[in-house]
Parts: C-alpha cells; structure tokens; sequence
C-alpha cells in the first residue's frame, strides 16, 4: 500500500494530495495558483541571487 503526501499549499496552507488527485498540486484550486502566479508576474516573489549585473555602472561589453 502506497502512503499518501500530503503537503500544505503555498497560497493558502490548506492540506492537498499529492497525486493525480489534485491537477493543480501543490496548490490546492486554481484560484491560489492564479494567486501564486500574479504575485510572480507582479514581481512580489522573487529568488535570491546574484544582483543582474547589466543594471550595474560597471557593467562593460568591451573583452579586457
């Protein structure tokens, strides 16, 4: 017998299947996906890194 996963979705912490179950997984309905996906498109989340370097002064195309 296969144990279940059940994970908490992202959006709205609500426990969701993770199987085939749940088309939207990890999320538990297509409204917090279309939630998630906004506050990506709007540039609210973001993944930390290194800073983009061609918005930077010293950001050259010359080959040194």
């Amino acid at each position: 017998m296969t144990k279940l996963t059940i994970v908490p979705c992202p959006q709205c912490k609500q426990d969701v299947e993770w199987s085939d179950k749940s088309p939207y997984r990890p999320f538990c309905s297509k409204q917090c996906q279309m939630i998630d996906f906004g506050e990506w498109a709007d540039e609210e989340n973001s993944i930390a890194g290194a800073p983009d370097m061609s918005d930077s002064d010293g950001w050259s195309e010359d080959n040194y």
